[in-house]
């Protein structure tokens, strides 16, 4: 198991533009994704949370990005394609501050061209939770968090003020 600390806000290797991974079937790229499985595994276990990372996240300035749905999916080199013109508006968390929550709008659908770890290339079609998320991990790829994208800076609140007002029924931005 290796697993790697998280990078966490304020680190300058979180706004490097990541270079696309090159010689995609080679085993060190085999290791950083087996590093972000265990990293995100591990997120998930002490915090509760958790669908994907990026390679950045971790200190890997390579365009690489493990997703745990139903069930695990690499995505190397990942490029949106496509982008709905329609948009959603929904809170944001992330492992590089996880006691933060932002609210952004996101496409509510976008096609993303990858490569697996063969080297074969794919295109997935997302929607909604999985749209979002692949925003939100395509963007630490590019050096841009979820912070940049809040709506406004009345939208950047603490995890637990957002439980605490939505606990007490009061409307939260």
């Amino acid at each position: 198991m290796a697993i790697q600390p998280i990078l966490r806000l304020g680190h300058p290797g979180l706004r490097a533009r990541c270079a696309p991974a090159r010689h995609v079937t080679s085993e060190i790229h085999h290791k950083v994704v087996r590093d972000l499985q265990d990293t995100l595994d591990e997120f998930r276990t002490t915090h509760g949370f958790g669908r994907g990372i990026a390679a950045p996240q971790i200190g890997v300035e390579e365009r690489i990005i493990v997703l745990r749905l139903d069930e695990p999916l690499v995505l190397v080199n990942p490029l949106v394609t496509r982008r709905s013109r329609r948009r959603m508006t929904l809170w944001d968390d992330c492992f590089s501050f996880p006691d933060l929550l932002v609210k952004v709008r996101r496409h509510l659908e976008v096609d993303v061209g990858y490569q697996d770890l063969s080297g074969r290339h794919h295109v997935l079609h997302a929607e909604g939770a999985l749209s979002e998320l692949l925003q939100h991990e395509i963007d630490h790829l590019d050096g841009v968090l979820a912070i940049d994208r809040a709506i406004d800076s009345r939208h950047i609140v603490y995890k637990s003020e957002y439980e605490r007002w939505k606990t007490h029924g009061e409307v939260i931005l």
